[in-house]
């Protein structure tokens, strides 16, 4: 059984480490130890978690003060992106984003995959809940521990560090998002559309970027009142989070452009769609009428009449047959000088 729980530990704590003064310090600590040293000294702890149980979030909640509300945050995936502060601890929902690569797009392609990560930053603590496969964290704590001067800005340097790593991932789907939208508008507007033109391929690639809206758009007013609050971060941190509230502006503004986008190659296809129907149509009149006209005239000749024209006439069959002929010629050339045909 206490192998089982070691194992479970395992599972979901990432990482827990105590920093002074920037510094990583040395030795291995669960997550109880680690915030007493922190408490003891002048540093603090993050830890990082990884798809948790509820029980998991219970017992860190427990130890860390955090309050069921706060804690809440933590248990599932499916937040919205949000800021909230309660007492001290301050709580930055945030949805991950990664790009997923495929050959070519379809009515069923995934292209954006989204999970979560949840930043509780307290006095002496920062905790990183990441549920899903995007947004991996273990290179912020690299790169941070490679950079001790901004880790000794404290638990809100991991929190820019981390708030940076997801948006920059947002630039990045963006920018790949946006090659599938050119080669959906190239296929659109190309002189024969391919499989890329087809308007449930379009669909698609409009769902998966209202779920990538929906991940990156609700940071953009939740960051602007972050960075109005002079009382939580110091001017230094506060010069960090105004670079990442840039990119995401930025990301936000081409995300609408793509949705704009996308609707017009939508109606775009749509229209395209409405015309090649309205030419079958006409092509199908157009032989329809060519057709009318000899079911006619042999309609006429069908009749079991004793008197009818050129009845008697020895050449009256090859006469008929070659006023069917020349009449379905003629329509014919005039219906593809129309181009009807």
């Amino acid at each position: 059984m206490a192998d089982e729980q070691n194992r479970s530990a395992m599972d979901w704590v990432v990482d827990c480490a105590v920093y002074v003064a920037g510094r990583r310090m040395g030795g291995q600590f669960d997550y109880a130890q680690a915030l007493e040293i922190a408490r003891a000294g002048e540093g603090f702890v993050w830890l990082g978690l990884h798809d948790p149980t509820p029980a998991n979030i219970i017992e860190v909640a427990e130890v860390y003060g955090l309050d069921e509300l706060t804690a809440e945050h933590a248990l599932s995936p499916d937040h919205r992106p949000a800021v909230e502060r309660s007492e001290e601890v301050t709580v930055i929902v945030l949805r991950t984003t990664r790009y997923v690569d495929h050959p070519e797009l379809t009515e069923t392609s995934e292209v954006v995959e989204t999970g979560a990560v949840v930043v509780f930053i307290g006095p002496q603590f920062v905790i990183t809940v990441r549920h899903g496969a995007p947004g991996a964290l273990g290179p912020v704590r690299s790169d941070l521990e490679a950079r001790p001067q901004r880790l000794a800005l404290g638990p809100w340097a991991v929190a820019h560090a981390v708030c940076d790593r997801v948006v920059d991932a947002y630039t990045a789907v963006a920018a790949a998002v946006e090659t599938d939208i050119d080669a959906v508008e190239e296929s659109v507007f190309a002189r024969y559309a391919g499989a890329g033109g087809r308007v449930s391929h379009i669909y698609q690639l409009k769902r998966e970027l209202v779920e990538f809206k929906r991940a990156v758009a609700p940071l953009q007013r939740h960051f602007g009142a972050l960075l109005e609050d002079r009382t939580l971060l110091s001017k230094e941190i506060r010069r960090y989070f105004r670079d990442v509230y840039n990119n995401l502006l930025r990301t936000v503004e081409r995300i609408t452009a793509f949705d704009d986008l996308l609707n017009s190659i939508l109606q775009a296809r749509l229209a395209q769609v409405t015309v090649d129907q309205n030419n079958d149509m006409r092509k199908i009149a157009g032989w329809a009428a060519i057709f009318a006209v000899q079911t006619f005239i042999a309609g006429i000749y069908g009749m079991n009449f004793t008197f009818m024209p050129e009845l008697g006439w020895r050449y009256g069959y090859p006469g008929v047959m070659l006023v069917m002929i020349v009449t379905a010629v003629v329509m014919y050339r005039g219906f593809r000088r129309n181009n009807w045909l």
